[in-house]
């Protein structure tokens, strides 16, 4: 694991293009709930078997609710054998995140402002 990152760290990331890959380890339903825009789900249990689909990413980015558990995910991910990029956890996890989210539940497609 290469430390933690930080919300704004992350953010400025993504806008520059870098475009680590985020990987948010909470369980489907969160999932859909509300994530980090074009993150991607592998819930923590079924890291360790998902774990070779990261194989080709240069720059990984765990997150969880609050910072704690991505730790362990960003750990595990770095410990993969294949896995040669750069892994960090995000510090202040979703509860901190300020940057650009979406949905799949009902509830964010009726607030929508399209006309359809």
């Amino acid at each position: 694991m290469d430390g933690e990152i930080s919300g704004p760290e992350l953010e400025d990331a993504l806008a520059e293009g870098d475009e680590p890959l985020v990987v948010d380890i909470r369980n489907p339903a969160q999932f859909d709930q509300h994530r980090i825009a074009d993150s991607i789900n592998v819930p923590l249990a079924q890291l360790p078997q998902q774990v070779d689909q990261l194989s080709d990413a240069d720059h990984v980015v765990t997150v969880c609710p609050h910072g704690k558990a991505s730790v362990r995910a960003a750990r595990l991910i770095t410990s993969f054998e294949d896995f040669d990029g750069r892994v960090e956890s995000l510090e202040c996890g979703l509860t901190g995140w300020e940057g650009a989210t979406e949905s799949d539940t009902p509830e964010s497609r009726e607030s929508s402002d399209a006309p359809f």
